[in-house]
């Protein structure tokens, strides 16, 4: 992806709809313990990188975030932040605890080298949410994705989403920042 393209994310004051996937599309995320790892890592991540978080939903191979960053924060720096913590825990819990499975994290480059991947190589998708309604209709979107997928019959019995808290108000998870999110005009 190009320079100039990838600058285009970054607008300031725009919401972001991010996406991104475990190496080769495995399901590294449908541990309880590697989903909470996630989860651990996006909070820490967002007061480091000042950032509102608005929804999620955490798939077994892959992640979807509803997100407003602070001014001038880059969106390769909040998923810097994200990533970076999850591929660690899960490596140094993999080394002591199932040290056979890191096989499952290599990567053999193009010049030969090897390296452990947690996270699929580049940022994942990235879109400008436009409009409150584009953001609205973005985390309807990504609430109903385990449904979609066959995982669950309605969006409530996921556990690892916004969704729950969306609908009663309560924070079960991690603290979202419905508040900086202004209401959908009707």
């Amino acid at each position: 992806m190009s320079r100039l393209h990838r600058k285009s994310w970054d607008i300031a004051g725009s919401p972001h709809c991010l996406t991104f996937s475990c190496f080769q599309q495995k399901k590294f995320l449908s541990r309880e313990r590697s989903a909470n790892w996630f989860l651990e890592s996006l909070d820490v991540a967002r007061l480091k990188q000042a950032f509102d978080l608005w929804a999620y939903v955490i798939m077994p191979e892959h992640v979807h975030l509803v997100l407003l960053p602070g001014d001038g924060i880059k969106i390769s720096k909040i998923l810097q932040a994200i990533k970076l913590p999850v591929t660690r825990k899960a490596l140094h819990w993999l080394e002591k605890n199932s040290p056979g499975f890191l096989t499952e994290l290599t990567d053999k480059q193009p010049n030969e080298k090897t390296t452990q991947r947690f996270w699929q190589r580049g940022g994942g998708y990235d879109r400008n949410l436009r409009s409150i309604s584009d953001v609205y209709e973005k985390i309807k979107y990504i609430h109903a994705n385990p449904v979609r997928r066959g995982l669950v019959e309605n969006p409530e019995d996921w556990p690892w989403s916004s969704y729950n808290s969306w609908e009663t108000g309560i924070d079960s998870l991690i603290k979202l920042n419905r508040d900086s999110l202004p209401p959908l005009e009707s």
